[in-house]
């Protein structure tokens, strides 16, 4: 998934308010639609241990996005977020963190946990709104404090039905909502900010796949051509949807890039249902629709908020 909330990304690349109309659309729809095919690639890769496929897609990702950072002539961006050292604490921290969601993530695709995995991506907006109010002290509505109440309801079902696989639901959240707010308060846009991200683990990721080819446990030109170019690969899939959704966050309006969002986690349910199978338990059937009801009145208030500030600003005062 990205890294930062549509509103974010545009603050911090400097960017024009989003346009009318459907300027933007391709890309958003272009980036959700890859992050939620993102089961299909990862499970073309069971057969390489999760922590390797990390590491891959740390080592050709870094790669991929420099070279993307250089056509655009934006490596200036870049060498100044290096030689920041504010920036590159926080950025440290979250590399660590979005390291730990992938870790868990591909886990989770690996283990037939795919329907665990997309409603920790659901939530994850819903857990943005409470560290906001915990962390950043920002005032909720009354639909937002509902939504996050229908969403804990369905948390708590699942904790008494489901409780094999909330830690993985849990744990994608937590890990990418502590992510996100660490990226909140670093001026650092999504592009620059993932590339310095890789760049910093790349050492570690590098590391390890070195000892790994020295002791003959990897599976980089071992198994199969097929295997080495999907590892490969892993870059442009973790490259492209950002550069796409980077473009759309230029383009479009906040709210509506905001409901775009659970397109992603949308596909990989449907993914883990009907072409992995994945068994619904009565708690997945109670605690879904709890969780999407909280979605909505949670997006229909974003999106009330956002035509309020958009009159307020061409009102004259």
């Amino acid at each position: 998934m990205s890294d930062e909330t549509p509103a974010r990304a545009a603050q911090t690349h400097g960017a024009s308010p989003p346009t009318k109309g459907i300027a933007g659309l391709p890309q958003a729809l272009g980036a959700y639609v890859s992050w939620g095919l993102m089961p299909l690639f990862f499970k073309a890769l069971t057969s390489v241990a999760p922590l390797e496929v990390v590491a891959h897609r740390i080592v050709w990702g870094a790669l991929l996005l420099i070279a993307v950072l250089a056509i655009l002539g934006r490596l200036g961006e870049l060498g100044t977020v290096l030689r920041t050292r504010k920036s590159m604490a926080t950025l440290c921290a979250t590399a660590i963190l979005i390291a730990i969601n992938w870790l868990i993530y591909i886990w989770a695709v690996f283990n037939d946990h795919v329907v665990a995995a997309a409603l920790g991506y659901y939530l994850n907006p819903l857990l943005n709104v409470v560290l906001g109010y915990v962390v950043l002290k920002e005032r909720l509505s009354r639909a937002q404090v509902f939504a996050v109440a229908l969403a804990a309801v369905g948390v708590a079902v699942l904790a008494a039905g489901a409780l094999s696989t909330l830690w993985v639901s849990l744990a994608l959240a937590g890990s990418f909502g502590t992510y996100g707010l660490i990226k909140k308060m670093t001026p650092v846009g999504p592009m620059v900010g993932m590339a310095t991200e890789t760049l910093i683990l790349s050492p570690v990721a590098l590391g390890f796949l070195v000892w790994l080819a020295f002791v003959g446990g990897g599976a980089f030109g071992v198994q199969s051509r097929d295997i080495d170019l999907l590892l490969i690969a892993g870059g442009a899939v973790t490259a492209i949807p950002l550069v796409l959704f980077a473009s759309a966050a230029k383009k479009m309006k906040f709210a509506t890039l905001g409901v775009i969002q659970y397109l992603a986690p949308t596909i990989q349910f449907l993914l883990g249902v009907l072409l992995y199978h994945e068994a619904l338990t009565t708690a997945h059937l109670i605690a879904f629709p709890l969780i999407w009801t909280g979605l909505i009145l949670y997006s229909w208030d974003a999106w009330k908020a956002s035509r309020r500030d958009a009159i307020a600003s061409v009102t004259p005062a």
